[in-house]
Protein backbone atom coordinates (compact mmCIF):
# COMPACT_ATOMS: atom_id res chain seq x y z
CA UNK A 1 0.00 0.00 0.00
CA UNK A 2 1.48 3.58 -0.92
CA UNK A 3 -0.15 6.82 0.48
CA UNK A 4 0.25 10.01 -1.10
CA UNK A 5 -1.31 13.74 -1.65
CA UNK A 6 -3.45 14.91 -4.24
CA UNK A 7 -4.59 18.53 -4.41
CA UNK A 8 -4.43 18.60 -0.56
CA UNK A 9 -6.65 15.33 -0.31
CA UNK A 10 -4.97 12.27 1.85
CA UNK A 11 -5.61 9.27 -0.77
CA UNK A 12 -4.20 6.03 -0.51
CA UNK A 13 -4.25 3.37 -2.97
CA UNK A 14 -5.76 0.06 -1.48
CA UNK A 15 -6.20 -2.49 -4.80
CA UNK A 16 -6.85 -2.02 -8.54
CA UNK A 17 -10.17 0.07 -9.00
CA UNK A 18 -10.38 1.56 -5.92
CA UNK A 19 -8.94 5.03 -3.94
CA UNK A 20 -10.13 5.16 -0.42
CA UNK A 21 -9.87 9.30 0.28
CA UNK A 22 -9.27 9.16 4.12
CA UNK A 23 -10.68 12.49 4.83
CA UNK A 24 -14.36 10.57 3.79
CA UNK A 25 -13.61 7.65 6.62
CA UNK A 26 -13.03 5.03 3.73
CA UNK A 27 -15.46 5.55 1.38
CA UNK A 28 -14.57 4.88 -2.18
CA UNK A 29 -14.05 7.39 -4.78
CA UNK A 30 -16.00 6.43 -8.19
CA UNK A 31 -12.91 7.53 -10.12
CA UNK A 32 -11.54 4.10 -11.27
CA UNK A 33 -7.79 3.59 -11.29
CA UNK A 34 -5.64 0.50 -13.03
CA UNK A 35 -2.22 -0.31 -10.72
CA UNK A 36 -0.27 1.35 -13.13
CA UNK A 37 -1.58 4.81 -12.57
CA UNK A 38 0.74 7.42 -11.06
CA UNK A 39 -0.91 10.04 -8.74
CA UNK A 40 2.22 12.69 -9.54
CA UNK A 41 1.66 12.33 -13.03
CA UNK A 42 -1.98 11.21 -13.75
CA UNK A 43 -3.43 10.06 -16.51
CA UNK A 44 -6.47 11.13 -18.12
CA UNK A 45 -7.65 8.32 -20.04
CA UNK A 46 -8.56 6.73 -16.43
CA UNK A 47 -11.10 9.39 -15.86
CA UNK A 48 -14.64 7.00 -16.70
CA UNK A 49 -16.03 9.95 -18.95
CA UNK A 50 -13.29 8.76 -21.43
CA UNK A 51 -14.85 5.21 -21.36
CA UNK A 52 -11.26 3.51 -19.67
CA UNK A 53 -12.53 2.13 -16.63
CA UNK A 54 -12.48 -1.44 -16.56
CA UNK A 55 -15.77 -2.95 -17.33
CA UNK A 56 -15.70 -0.57 -19.97
CA UNK A 57 -13.00 -2.05 -21.56
CA UNK A 58 -13.89 -5.53 -21.29
CA UNK A 59 -16.85 -5.41 -22.80
CA UNK A 60 -15.65 -3.06 -25.60
CA UNK A 61 -12.85 -5.97 -26.36
CA UNK A 62 -16.15 -8.18 -26.16
CA UNK A 63 -18.01 -6.22 -28.88
CA UNK A 64 -15.22 -5.72 -31.11
CA UNK A 65 -14.48 -9.44 -31.13
CA UNK A 66 -18.23 -9.75 -32.25
CA UNK A 67 -18.04 -7.57 -34.80
CA UNK A 68 -14.77 -8.63 -36.18
CA UNK A 69 -13.26 -5.43 -35.37
CA UNK A 70 -10.24 -4.15 -34.13
CA UNK A 71 -11.75 -2.08 -31.08
CA UNK A 72 -14.83 -0.60 -30.35
CA UNK A 73 -16.17 2.15 -27.80
CA UNK A 74 -19.72 2.15 -25.82
CA UNK A 75 -21.83 4.88 -25.48
CA UNK A 76 -25.10 6.32 -24.01
CA UNK A 77 -27.55 5.72 -26.54
CA UNK A 78 -27.72 4.95 -30.39
CA UNK A 79 -27.75 8.18 -31.64
CA UNK A 80 -24.90 9.34 -29.37
CA UNK A 81 -23.05 6.11 -31.51
CA UNK A 82 -24.36 7.41 -34.46
CA UNK A 83 -23.74 11.64 -34.04
CA UNK A 84 -19.89 10.91 -32.82
CA UNK A 85 -18.87 8.32 -35.68
CA UNK A 86 -20.14 10.72 -38.21
CA UNK A 87 -18.85 14.22 -36.34
CA UNK A 88 -15.66 12.30 -35.92
CA UNK A 89 -15.06 11.96 -40.02
CA UNK A 90 -16.32 14.87 -40.95
CA UNK A 91 -15.84 18.63 -40.47
CA UNK A 92 -16.42 22.17 -42.47
CA UNK A 93 -16.42 21.60 -46.02
CA UNK A 94 -16.96 17.83 -46.14
CA UNK A 95 -19.64 16.10 -47.97
CA UNK A 96 -21.78 12.69 -46.88
CA UNK A 97 -23.95 10.81 -48.99
CA UNK A 98 -26.36 8.89 -46.80
CA UNK A 99 -29.36 6.05 -47.83
CA UNK A 100 -32.84 7.04 -48.17
CA UNK A 101 -34.18 4.52 -45.85
CA UNK A 102 -32.21 4.76 -42.36
CA UNK A 103 -33.61 5.28 -39.07
CA UNK A 104 -35.79 8.45 -38.38
CA UNK A 105 -33.30 9.76 -35.87
CA UNK A 106 -30.35 9.59 -37.79
CA UNK A 107 -32.29 11.03 -40.47
CA UNK A 108 -33.50 14.10 -38.13
CA UNK A 109 -29.50 14.59 -37.26
CA UNK A 110 -28.07 14.81 -40.64
CA UNK A 111 -31.14 17.36 -41.88
CA UNK A 112 -30.87 19.68 -38.60
CA UNK A 113 -27.20 19.70 -37.68
CA UNK A 114 -25.12 19.44 -40.70
CA UNK A 115 -26.05 22.74 -42.21
CA UNK A 116 -24.74 24.04 -38.90
CA UNK A 117 -21.54 22.92 -39.15
CA UNK A 118 -20.80 23.51 -42.87
CA UNK A 119 -21.25 19.85 -43.95
CA UNK A 120 -23.06 19.02 -47.11
CA UNK A 121 -24.95 15.57 -47.80
CA UNK A 122 -27.29 13.48 -50.25
CA UNK A 123 -29.56 11.24 -49.49
CA UNK A 124 -29.90 8.20 -52.10
CA UNK A 125 -32.65 7.67 -54.04
CA UNK A 126 -32.48 4.07 -53.48
CA UNK A 127 -30.67 1.71 -51.73
CA UNK A 128 -28.72 0.35 -54.40
CA UNK A 129 -24.83 0.55 -55.11
CA UNK A 130 -25.18 2.71 -58.23
CA UNK A 131 -27.58 4.84 -55.69
CA UNK A 132 -25.01 5.72 -54.08
CA UNK A 133 -22.33 6.22 -56.87
CA UNK A 134 -25.06 8.59 -58.48
CA UNK A 135 -24.66 11.24 -55.17
CA UNK A 136 -20.80 10.73 -54.80
CA UNK A 137 -19.17 14.57 -55.11
CA UNK A 138 -15.57 15.51 -55.27
CA UNK A 139 -15.72 16.35 -51.35
CA UNK A 140 -17.30 13.32 -50.41
CA UNK A 141 -15.91 11.93 -47.13
CA UNK A 142 -18.81 9.32 -46.10
CA UNK A 143 -20.99 7.10 -47.35
CA UNK A 144 -23.65 5.85 -44.99
CA UNK A 145 -25.89 2.87 -45.28
CA UNK A 146 -28.58 1.18 -43.17
CA UNK A 147 -29.22 -2.53 -43.52
CA UNK A 148 -32.00 -3.77 -43.02
CA UNK A 149 -32.78 -0.47 -42.82
CA UNK A 150 -35.47 0.90 -39.82
CA UNK A 151 -38.55 0.24 -40.58
CA UNK A 152 -38.76 -1.08 -44.30
CA UNK A 153 -36.51 -3.68 -44.18
CA UNK A 154 -34.74 -2.77 -47.18
CA UNK A 155 -31.20 -5.14 -47.83
CA UNK A 156 -28.46 -3.32 -49.62
CA UNK A 157 -25.35 -4.31 -50.63
CA UNK A 158 -22.72 -4.22 -48.42
CA UNK A 159 -19.55 -5.32 -50.02
CA UNK A 160 -20.51 -3.35 -53.00
CA UNK A 161 -21.26 0.02 -51.42
CA UNK A 162 -17.92 -0.59 -49.74
CA UNK A 163 -15.89 -1.81 -52.39
CA UNK A 164 -17.18 1.89 -54.04
CA UNK A 165 -16.48 3.54 -51.47
CA UNK A 166 -12.49 2.18 -51.32
CA UNK A 167 -12.20 2.91 -55.18
CA UNK A 168 -12.98 6.67 -54.41
CA UNK A 169 -11.49 6.53 -51.42
CA UNK A 170 -14.04 7.18 -49.26
CA UNK A 171 -15.03 6.27 -45.48
CA UNK A 172 -17.92 3.60 -45.14
CA UNK A 173 -19.92 3.58 -42.13
CA UNK A 174 -23.42 1.15 -41.34
CA UNK A 175 -25.99 1.07 -38.96
CA UNK A 176 -26.22 -2.67 -38.21
CA UNK A 177 -28.61 -2.68 -35.63
CA UNK A 178 -31.53 -4.06 -36.96
CA UNK A 179 -29.40 -7.72 -38.22
CA UNK A 180 -26.87 -7.59 -35.02
CA UNK A 181 -23.31 -9.02 -34.98
CA UNK A 182 -25.38 -12.67 -34.98
CA UNK A 183 -26.72 -12.11 -38.08
CA UNK A 184 -24.47 -9.85 -40.38
CA UNK A 185 -20.69 -8.66 -40.00
CA UNK A 186 -20.07 -5.72 -42.51
CA UNK A 187 -16.28 -5.39 -41.47
CA UNK A 188 -15.67 -8.65 -42.84
CA UNK A 189 -17.51 -7.60 -46.06
CA UNK A 190 -15.31 -4.67 -46.10
CA UNK A 191 -17.53 -1.83 -44.29
CA UNK A 192 -15.05 0.77 -42.36
CA UNK A 193 -17.02 1.56 -39.20
CA UNK A 194 -19.91 -0.17 -37.60
CA UNK A 195 -22.83 1.32 -35.42
CA UNK A 196 -25.19 0.01 -33.39
CA UNK A 197 -28.03 0.85 -30.90
CA UNK A 198 -27.10 -1.31 -28.37
CA UNK A 199 -30.46 -0.68 -26.75
CA UNK A 200 -32.05 -3.42 -29.03
CA UNK A 201 -30.58 -6.69 -29.99
CA UNK A 202 -27.72 -6.12 -27.55
CA UNK A 203 -29.59 -5.22 -24.67
CA UNK A 204 -32.57 -7.35 -25.80
CA UNK A 205 -34.54 -6.92 -22.34
CA UNK A 206 -35.95 -3.24 -22.89
CA UNK A 207 -34.39 -2.00 -19.83
CA UNK A 208 -31.00 -0.20 -21.00
CA UNK A 209 -29.91 3.03 -23.27
CA UNK A 210 -27.04 2.47 -25.40
CA UNK A 211 -24.97 2.46 -28.50
CA UNK A 212 -21.41 0.92 -29.78
CA UNK A 213 -19.31 1.81 -32.66
CA UNK A 214 -16.18 -0.25 -33.55
CA UNK A 215 -13.77 -0.56 -36.55
CA UNK A 216 -9.83 -0.51 -36.61
CA UNK A 217 -8.03 0.46 -33.61
CA UNK A 218 -7.02 3.40 -36.04
CA UNK A 219 -10.51 4.59 -36.55
CA UNK A 220 -11.30 4.17 -32.75
CA UNK A 221 -8.60 6.37 -31.63
CA UNK A 222 -10.43 9.06 -33.82
CA UNK A 223 -14.07 8.43 -32.38
CA UNK A 224 -12.13 8.68 -28.98
CA UNK A 225 -11.02 12.02 -29.19
CA UNK A 226 -14.36 13.37 -30.47
CA UNK A 227 -16.55 10.81 -27.86
CA UNK A 228 -14.70 12.50 -24.91
CA UNK A 229 -15.44 16.02 -25.97
CA UNK A 230 -18.93 15.15 -26.53
CA UNK A 231 -19.79 13.08 -23.32
CA UNK A 232 -21.43 10.38 -24.48
CA UNK A 233 -20.24 8.02 -22.12
CA UNK A 234 -21.69 4.76 -20.57
CA UNK A 235 -22.68 4.36 -16.98
CA UNK A 236 -20.66 1.18 -15.15
CA UNK A 237 -24.03 0.10 -14.12
CA UNK A 238 -25.59 0.23 -17.85
CA UNK A 239 -22.24 -1.36 -18.89
CA UNK A 240 -22.52 -4.40 -16.67
CA UNK A 241 -26.27 -5.10 -17.68
CA UNK A 242 -25.20 -4.95 -21.21
CA UNK A 243 -22.55 -6.87 -20.59
CA UNK A 244 -24.84 -9.39 -18.81
CA UNK A 245 -27.16 -9.35 -22.00
CA UNK A 246 -24.80 -10.26 -24.47
CA UNK A 247 -24.38 -13.11 -22.86
CA UNK A 248 -27.46 -14.73 -24.55
CA UNK A 249 -27.73 -12.78 -27.55
CA UNK A 250 -26.97 -15.22 -29.25
CA UNK A 251 -30.38 -17.74 -28.15
CA UNK A 252 -32.12 -14.41 -28.35
CA UNK A 253 -31.53 -13.72 -31.72
CA UNK A 254 -31.64 -17.04 -33.27
CA UNK A 255 -35.12 -17.94 -31.26
CA UNK A 256 -36.33 -14.27 -33.19
CA UNK A 257 -35.31 -15.08 -36.44
CA UNK A 258 -37.08 -18.58 -36.40
CA UNK A 259 -40.37 -16.28 -34.38
CA UNK A 260 -40.28 -13.77 -37.35
CA UNK A 261 -39.58 -16.26 -40.63
CA UNK A 262 -42.80 -18.30 -39.43
CA UNK A 263 -44.45 -14.24 -38.60
CA UNK A 264 -43.41 -13.14 -42.09
CA UNK A 265 -45.13 -16.17 -44.22
CA UNK A 266 -48.43 -16.37 -41.89
CA UNK A 267 -48.83 -12.47 -42.45
CA UNK A 268 -47.75 -13.05 -46.08
CA UNK A 269 -51.15 -15.25 -46.48
CA UNK A 270 -53.30 -13.00 -44.43
CA UNK A 271 -56.12 -12.07 -46.70
CA UNK A 272 -55.97 -8.67 -43.99
CA UNK A 273 -52.64 -8.12 -44.92
CA UNK A 274 -51.77 -6.13 -48.30
CA UNK A 275 -48.02 -5.73 -48.06
CA UNK A 276 -45.34 -7.46 -45.89
CA UNK A 277 -41.94 -6.69 -45.39
CA UNK A 278 -39.22 -9.01 -44.48
CA UNK A 279 -35.98 -10.46 -46.28
CA UNK A 280 -36.59 -13.75 -45.45
CA UNK A 281 -39.45 -14.01 -48.03
CA UNK A 282 -38.36 -15.19 -51.69
CA UNK A 283 -40.54 -12.87 -52.78
CA UNK A 284 -38.36 -9.96 -50.96
CA UNK A 285 -36.73 -7.85 -53.63
CA UNK A 286 -33.57 -7.71 -51.38
CA UNK A 287 -34.00 -11.63 -50.57
CA UNK A 288 -30.60 -12.96 -52.86
CA UNK A 289 -28.59 -10.14 -51.24
CA UNK A 290 -29.64 -10.97 -47.82
CA UNK A 291 -29.27 -14.97 -48.11
CA UNK A 292 -25.73 -13.79 -49.37
CA UNK A 293 -24.81 -11.48 -47.06
CA UNK A 294 -26.63 -12.65 -43.65
CA UNK A 295 -26.23 -15.51 -41.58
CA UNK A 296 -30.17 -15.04 -40.35
CA UNK A 297 -32.77 -12.80 -41.53
CA UNK A 298 -33.35 -11.21 -38.13
CA UNK A 299 -36.19 -10.53 -35.83
CA UNK A 300 -37.49 -7.51 -37.69
CA UNK A 301 -40.30 -6.95 -39.80
CA UNK A 302 -42.99 -4.27 -41.25
CA UNK A 303 -46.32 -4.78 -42.55
CA UNK A 304 -49.38 -2.92 -43.61
CA UNK A 305 -53.05 -4.06 -42.95
CA UNK A 306 -55.57 -3.52 -45.79
CA UNK A 307 -57.89 -0.63 -45.51
CA UNK A 308 -60.63 -2.14 -44.06
CA UNK A 309 -59.05 -2.14 -40.99
CA UNK A 310 -58.57 0.74 -38.84
CA UNK A 311 -55.01 0.57 -37.92
CA UNK A 312 -55.16 2.77 -34.33
CA UNK A 313 -58.16 0.53 -33.30
CA UNK A 314 -55.94 -2.48 -34.35
CA UNK A 315 -53.24 -1.32 -31.65
CA UNK A 316 -55.42 -0.87 -29.09
CA UNK A 317 -57.44 -4.09 -29.23
CA UNK A 318 -54.00 -6.55 -28.64
CA UNK A 319 -53.85 -8.51 -25.59
CA UNK A 320 -50.17 -9.98 -25.45
CA UNK A 321 -48.03 -8.30 -28.20
CA UNK A 322 -47.19 -4.83 -26.91
CA UNK A 323 -47.59 -1.77 -28.82
CA UNK A 324 -44.43 -0.08 -27.32
CA UNK A 325 -41.65 1.98 -28.95
CA UNK A 326 -39.40 -0.56 -28.30
CA UNK A 327 -37.66 -3.42 -29.84
CA UNK A 328 -35.68 -6.43 -30.57
CA UNK A 329 -36.70 -6.99 -26.71
CA UNK A 330 -37.53 -10.72 -25.85
CA UNK A 331 -41.28 -9.38 -25.88
CA UNK A 332 -42.77 -8.90 -28.99
CA UNK A 333 -43.48 -5.04 -30.21
CA UNK A 334 -45.63 -3.25 -32.49
CA UNK A 335 -45.76 0.80 -33.89
CA UNK A 336 -46.40 3.29 -36.13
CA UNK A 337 -43.23 4.56 -37.17
CA UNK A 338 -45.02 7.25 -38.94
CA UNK A 339 -45.94 8.10 -35.10
CA UNK A 340 -42.80 6.99 -32.93
CA UNK A 341 -39.45 6.41 -34.93
CA UNK A 342 -40.02 8.28 -37.54
CA UNK A 343 -42.40 11.29 -36.63
CA UNK A 344 -39.53 13.78 -36.87
CA UNK A 345 -39.56 13.18 -40.93
CA UNK A 346 -42.24 15.29 -42.79
CA UNK A 347 -45.39 13.80 -44.32
CA UNK A 348 -43.73 14.00 -47.89
CA UNK A 349 -40.51 12.50 -46.92
CA UNK A 350 -42.07 9.47 -45.06
CA UNK A 351 -43.60 9.28 -48.38
CA UNK A 352 -40.50 9.62 -50.73
CA UNK A 353 -39.42 6.20 -48.47
CA UNK A 354 -42.92 4.98 -48.97
CA UNK A 355 -43.59 4.83 -45.23
CA UNK A 356 -47.22 4.86 -45.06
CA UNK A 357 -50.05 5.49 -42.02
CA UNK A 358 -50.79 2.08 -41.81
CA UNK A 359 -47.18 0.48 -41.62
CA UNK A 360 -46.82 -0.94 -38.55
CA UNK A 361 -43.52 -2.18 -37.34
CA UNK A 362 -43.32 -5.99 -35.93
CA UNK A 363 -40.37 -6.70 -33.45
CA UNK A 364 -40.87 -10.40 -32.74
CA UNK A 365 -39.82 -11.46 -28.93
CA UNK A 366 -39.31 -15.16 -28.23
CA UNK A 367 -42.90 -16.20 -27.40
CA UNK A 368 -44.88 -19.00 -28.94
CA UNK A 369 -45.95 -18.33 -32.63
CA UNK A 370 -49.40 -19.45 -32.19
CA UNK A 371 -49.92 -17.14 -29.22
CA UNK A 372 -48.76 -14.25 -31.73
CA UNK A 373 -50.95 -15.33 -34.65
CA UNK A 374 -53.81 -15.64 -31.95
CA UNK A 375 -53.58 -12.18 -30.39
CA UNK A 376 -53.28 -10.65 -34.18
CA UNK A 377 -56.66 -13.08 -35.09
CA UNK A 378 -58.74 -11.31 -32.21
CA UNK A 379 -57.67 -8.12 -32.48
CA UNK A 380 -58.77 -7.87 -36.29
CA UNK A 381 -61.52 -9.53 -35.38
CA UNK A 382 -62.74 -6.75 -32.84
CA UNK A 383 -62.12 -4.06 -35.25
CA UNK A 384 -64.13 -5.85 -38.06
CA UNK A 385 -67.10 -6.24 -35.10
CA UNK A 386 -66.72 -2.34 -34.45
CA UNK A 387 -66.80 -1.81 -37.87
CA UNK A 388 -69.79 -3.35 -38.51
CA UNK A 389 -72.06 -1.87 -35.84
CA UNK A 390 -70.59 1.49 -36.38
Amino acid sequence: MKSNKTKGINTVCTHEGELEDKQFKGAVSPLYMSTSYQFDDVDVKRYPRYYNTPNQEALCKKLAALEHAEAALIFGSGMAAVSTALMTFLQAGDHVVLQQTIYGGTYHFAVSQFERFGISYSFTTGWEVEDFEKEIQPNTKVLYLETPSNPLLTITDIEGVANLAKKKGILSMIDNTFASPVNQNPIDLGVDVVIHSATKYMGGHSDICAGVVAASQEHMDKVWQTGICFGGSLSDYTVWLLERSIKTMVLRVRAQNENAMKMAEYLDQSKDVDNVYYPGLPSHPGHDVAKRQMKGFGGMLSFELNSSIDTSLFFKQLELIKPSMSLAGIESTMLSPTKTSHALMSAEDRAKQGIKDSLIRFSLGIEETEDLIADIEQAIAKVKAMSVTA
